[in-house]
């Protein structure tokens, strides 16, 4: 096996470099690479974290990993890549400094944008030796989601995986095109897509759930022999959409997130300044909240809550994914 132009030995740690560009500064930016293979064979699994620069607990969750020495396997190879958009991270960003969000041009050109070409050194010099991918994310600006793993529904082997995850959730979710997880998916390497949280912060119960869930999928590969129990009876959901907002206004959550509602259920309401105007925010059917945003401030039409029921409950669904 041979990454970054390093030939990968048996029972080895290596501290490898994506190298990216410039600063203005002329110092380099590069991307680390931690690689260790063990002696015994196996499949090669790759920890991959903060596509989204300020998407934090991904971040903090493979550290976590690295520092209880997960990432030295006891067969195969683990692959960490805690920050992929060290441009994003360094900023505080999501996206890179051109405005591009790197999780919308994969595979990625040679000559073509930075973040293209970020993307294309991945695909080019890691994607090929990863048999198996978990990629890291939270919620994007005001939105929380409760811990997750997004799967396509066709993806058997990854549905599989998610189960031995055990998140509170899994969301059937199809791929969006240019993502990393399409351009693993058309390679053929199974993705399991953690959404926990929201960008910016750090978050225990978040990170603590990536962890336990991550060394579970370990274990089943006879990675470690560690194997924390479960805290969650997984719900798997298979259709899904964002409940919008009826009214502009200032925004009051009154439902915790992850919790099964009922129809016509006070989730929320909107309200005015002025005291004058008070309109509740009701479930159009019976489902699961997995995802709440928490800005206290919305227009009308603003994504309040994205609903999901599972398999057996699908007719209860009012309207599609939007």
């Amino acid at each position: 096996m041979k990454i970054l132009n390093t030939e990968i030995v048996k029972g080895k740690s290596y501290e490898l470099v994506i190298n990216v560009a410039k600063l203005h500064t002329r110092n380099s930016m590069s991307v680390p690479v931690l690689v260790h293979r063990a002696k015994k064979d196996g499949p090669v699994i790759l920890l991959n974290g903060a596509v989204h620069g300020d998407e934090l607990n991904g971040i903090e969750i493979i550290r976590r990993l690295i520092n209880g020495g997960f990432h030295k396997p006891d067969c195969g190879t683990i692959i960490c890549i805690p920050v992929l958009n060290v441009f994003g991270y360094l900023n505080i960003s999501r996206n890179f400094p051109d405005g591009r969000d790197l999780n919308r041009v994969f595979p990625g050109t040679k000559n073509g944008s930075l973040a293209s070409q970020l993307a294309y050194q991945f695909t080019t010099h890691i994607a090929p030796h990863v048999d198996y991918m978990i990629d890291f994310h939270t919620g994007g600006a005001d939105r929380v989601n409760a811990p997750q793993i997004r799967c396509a529904p066709s993806d058997k082997k990854a549905l599989e995986l998610a189960e031995i995850f055990a998140s509170p959730f899994i969301i059937h979710s199809k791929t969006i095109g240019k993502t990393l997880r399409e351009m693993m998916n058309k390679m053929g390497k199974p993705v399991l897509l953690f959404e926990g949280g929201k960008s910016c912060i750090f978050e225990e119960d978040i990170i603590r759930n990536g962890v336990a869930g991550t060394i579970r999928v370990l274990n089943h590969f006879g990675m470690t022999k560690d194997r924390p129990e479960p805290k969650y009876k997984t719900v798997t959901l298979s259709k899904s959409s964002w409940l919008r907002a009826p009214f502009s206004g200032m925004f009051h959550v009154t439902v915790k997130n992850g919790s099964r509602v009922n129809k016509k259920q006070e989730l929320g309401f909107i309200t005015d300044p002025y005291g004058d105007f008070n309109k509740k925010v009701r479930a159009p059917h019976d489902g699961y909240i997995f995802c709440v945003n928490n800005a206290p401030i919305v227009y009308k039409g603003d994504a309040l809550f994205n609903m999901g029921v599972a398999a057996h409950e699908e007719s209860l669904m009012t309207r599609q994914d939007d």
